[in-house]
Order: structure tokens, then C-alpha cells, then sequence
């Protein structure tokens, strides 16, 4: 037998075992304990479409593994720390902000866990930051989840093809969060979220420059980097804080690109990604021996910008990277 078959017995293992103690939870709605009366929980059984897959919630999700950063924070966030029973693949630390709710946090995984890991916490419920998170080598796929009772969830931000926000707006990323909110029975909790954040991004003040500064979004790579292109979270962060993306024509949300278009276009800036297996601090490095970047204004000058990653990907820190963006522009000379 090969080590593929006998994983794959695992999983289908785990998947029966999943459903038996799923179904052994569950309480049947049409036989209610003697003397009481049935209710439904308000607000459910809830239907909705994400990235084209029909998502129906009978109830508030109670066991909820996620994955990425994105969207363990917006769960703390909403106050549902104690809902998440795992989480997996988080791009950095926690902010100051959610440092006590996320306390307790159980990480399973540095990277996407596997069916054996997410199924072993018998969760009801997978919030996933990306599509690709649900698939056969990954925690299983979406219609095999959804068999064993166990709901899934994208965040829409990351969704491909013709469901993708074409582009990104703060609306998409608000969107999400009242979304979720009213998935998890938390509605009231994620309204109060989103006038926050839309107050605070009402209040962003660009630096005031006689021409919109251009910057250039560096996430990843030294042979070819992997940069913000026009239409995902890069490019609406850099929109709100007032700088002209020099690839914002390019139609994606990442992109890789060569460093002579780098070269060609000179940026004012550079937006530094900062990530743990790909720092701030090596890029810059990169950026100022390399013979191809070193005489680029931005890296003569230094005029580098530093966001963490978990920052910069579609959530409810994008306000606030947008604002970092502007609090460290003001610092530069830029006139």
C-alpha cells in the first residue's frame, strides 16, 4: 500500500468519524426536551453565496477552526475568541489591540493544516482566508466538508475568477465583516466594527504633496519580485493613503514583474512587506546592494515604508496600514 492510499484512508476515516460525532451533538429541532418549546435561533437557518458555492447556516457556528491571519483577527475582533478551537497559517503576531482576546489562541498548523489536524478539533465550522485553503491537501474540500456537516467559509476578498472584487474595495472588506458577523450571530458586535473603521478611513489625511508621490509595493523576491499590481488590497491601501502605485495598470492583485520596469519608473517610495520568511529588513538589503536598485531615489534617500504583513492583506487592519502608510510618508521630504 502506498503512502498516499493509506493518508487517504486516514482522511476518509476521519471524515466518518467526523459526521458520527457531528450528528451525536446534534439536537433533532422537531423533538424538544418535554416541557419545553422549540425556538429557532434568530436570524437562521441563514443562506448565502461565497465565491460562487451556496453556504447554508443552521445555526451560530460554535467550533470554528481558521486559517490565516485575516480571519482569526476579524473573530477576535467580533468577540468569538472562544468560538475558534484552532487556528492556522497566521502571518505574524496578533496586534496590541487583540494581544488578550487572542491570549488562548490554539495554532495547529504554521502553514495550512491537513483533514487529519482540522477534523481532529470535530470543528462545525472552517473560516478560511483564501479558496485554496480548502482542497484535497489542504483541510479538505468544501463539498466534502459540507457532507459531514461542517460549514465553510471564504473570505470573499479572496475569491478567483468571475467572483473576484474586480477591484478590491473598503466596501468588499466591510462587507466581509458584516458577513461574518451575521454568520456567527454576532451582528450588533460587526455593525459597531465597520462604523469604527469607516469613521477612521473617513478620517485619513494623505500628506500634502504638490503631485500624489508613486510607490512601488515590494512583497517578495530578489531575481523577480513580486509586487502590488492594480486591483487587490496593495493598491487600495496605497489609493488611501495618496500614492500613485507605478503598477497599478497591471490587472491583478499581485503581480511579478522585472526590475527594469522598477528601474524605468523610479519610485518616490517603496512599500516594504515585512514578513517572517521575508523581512522588511532583507528586502532593503537586497534593494541596496543589488548593482540593478541601488541608485532608485527611494533606496538613496531610504524613503522605505514598513507594513507587517498581516496588515496588508484584505481584513480589518487595512485602515490602519493605510494610516502607518501616511504617518511614515509625512516623515520624508518628498517636496
Amino acid at each position: 500500500m502506498t503512502r498516499r492510499s493509506v493518508r487517504a484512508r486516514t482522511v476518509l476515516a476521519l471524515l466518518a468519524g467526523s459526521a458520527l460525532l457531528l450528528s451525536g451533538c446534534a439536537t433533532d429541532p422537531g423533538s424538544p426536551p418535554e416541557g419545553q418549546v422549540a425556538t429557532r435561533e434568530a436570524g437562521y437557518p441563514l443562506t448565502l453565496s461565497n465565491c460562487g458555492v451556496q453556504v447554508t447556516v443552521p445555526a451560530a457556528p460554535e467550533r470554528v477552526v481558521t486559517i490565516k491571519s485575516s480571519t482569526t483577527e476579524l473573530m477576535l475582533a467580533l468577540g468569538l475568541g472562544d468560538r475558534i478551537v484552532g487556528s492556522a497559517f497566521l502571518d505574524g503576531p496578533l496586534p496590541d489591540s487583540l494581544a488578550d482576546a487572542g491570549a488562548d489562541l490554539t495554532v495547529i498548523s504554521d502553514f495550512v493544516p491537513g483533514p487529519e489536524a482540522t477534523l481532529g478539533l470535530t470543528p462545525d465550522f472552517v473560516y478560511g482566508g483564501w479558496e485554496s485553503n480548502f482542497s484535497a491537501d489542504g483541510v479538505g474540500e468544501r463539498s466534502a466538508l459540507t457532507e459531514i456537516g461542517v460549514g465553510s467559509y471564504v473570505s470573499p476578498a479572496a475569491c478567483k475568477g468571475d467572483f473576484m472584487p474586480d477591484p478590491l474595495t473598503f466596501d468588499t472588506v466591510f462587507d466581509e465583516i458584516r458577513e461574518a458577523g451575521a454568520i456567527f450571530g454576532a451582528t450588533d458586535t460587526a455593525a459597531e466594527l465597520v462604523q469604527s473603521l469607516e469613521s477612521d478611513l473617513a478620517a485619513l489625511a494623505p500628506v500634502d504633496t504638490a503631485e500624489s508621490p508613486t510607490a512601488l509595493w515590494y512583497s517578495s523576491g530578489t531575481t523577480t519580485p513580486y509586487v502590488g499590481a492594480g486591483i487587490g488590497s496593495p493598491a487600495m491601501i496605497m489609493q488611501a493613503a495618496g500614492l500613485t502605485n507605478i503598477f497599478q495598470d497591471v490587472h491583478d492583485t499581485w503581480s511579478s514583474v522585472g526590475w527594469e520596469s522598477i528601474i524605468e519608473a523610479n519610485p518616490d517610495v517603496i512599500v516594504l512587506v515585512d514578513a517572517t520568511w521575508n523581512t522588511a529588513a532583507d528586502k532593503i538589503t537586497n534593494l541596496e546592494t543589488s548593482a540593478a536598485t541601488q541608485n532608485l531615489d527611494a533606496v538613496l534617500n531610504e524613503r522605505y515604508i514598513v507594513l507587517p504583513f498581516a496588515a496588508t492583506e484584505a481584513g480589518i487592519r487595512n485602515v490602519e496600514a493605510a494610516a502607518s502608510t501616511i504617518d511614515q510618508l509625512a516623515a520624508f521630504d518628498l517636496d
